[in-house]
């Protein structure tokens, strides 16, 4: 039986990037092909107002990156928000990526902002801080794709570190067995990295430019995050109704 999940997208790709990568979510459809747990998917573009009808069941509901800052009062993201917290009330399981990782830590009690290490562009490697039964296959290290200027700068309470280095130090969490979150994007492509690097070049200036297209020489580990995730929504916790 496959696992439903509703896919929360919080961006628009620019336009030089629609023809050929559609939108995040579809980013994550074709990801999420190539991790060996079966899985349905549905899109919903909440920047747009798009969102699951109340009777529908899902088994996780995925919030993407975004441009938007996870702090920003924009009213799209306000209802974001409110549609989480109460998901997260009820008891849903709740994964997040780049921005979707920022607003959930700040939706349950952490902070989020702009961060003083500046931009994170390229191939980025993170130290391995816990270990769960839902995290097969085992890594030592996880390297990903990453494209962010804001960062989590405190974890709600109850959260525990997965990932960390010194530029990043809160790079991936989880809260139990309902909430888990990646500051890295597994569904990039080295491309797609290259295509943004491209984009934003005059933007990040020539030293971090150059060593974030230097480091996409460097393989990465999406598709393991992908099965992470995919096993963390059908993980059963000890004790709990099968």
């Amino acid at each position: 039986m496959s696992l439903r999940i509703c896919i929360l997208e919080t961006d628009v790709l620019r336009p030089e990037l629609v023809d050929q990568y559609q939108g995040y979510g579809r980013m994550f459809e074709h990801l999420f092909t190539h991790q060996p747990i079966a899985a349905e998917f549905r899109v919903y573009n909440v920047m747009n107002g798009e969102y699951p009808d109340d009777d529908e069941v899902f088994d996780a509901y995925l919030v993407t990156g975004s441009k938007a800052d996870s702090f920003g009062d924009d009213p799209w993201i306000a209802r974001l928000k409110t549609f989480l917290l109460d998901r997260y009330k009820r008891g849903d399981k709740l994964l997040g990526v780049c921005f979707g990782h920022q607003l959930l830590a700040l939706l349950l009690g952490g902070r989020s902002e702009r961060a003083h290490q500046g931009w994170g562009v390229g191939t980025h490697r993170y130290v391995m801080a816990a270990k769960a039964p839902w995290m097969s296959p085992q890594v030592e290290e996880l390297t990903l794709l990453i494209s962010h200027q804001d960062q989590v700068t405190q974890l709600p309470e109850n959260a525990t570190v997965i990932a960390s280095s010194d530029f990043c130090p809160y790079a991936a969490y989880h809260i139990g067995d309902q909430v888990l979150c990646f500051q890295g994007h597994p569904e990039f492509i080295h491309d797609y990295s290259r295509a943004l690097l491209e984009l934003r070049q005059q933007h990040l200036g020539p030293e971090v430019y150059s060593k974030g297209v230097a480091s996409l020489d460097q393989q990465h580990q999406g598709t393991t995050v992908a099965e992470w995730m995919m096993r963390f929504v059908a993980h059963k916790p000890q004790g709990s109704a099968a």
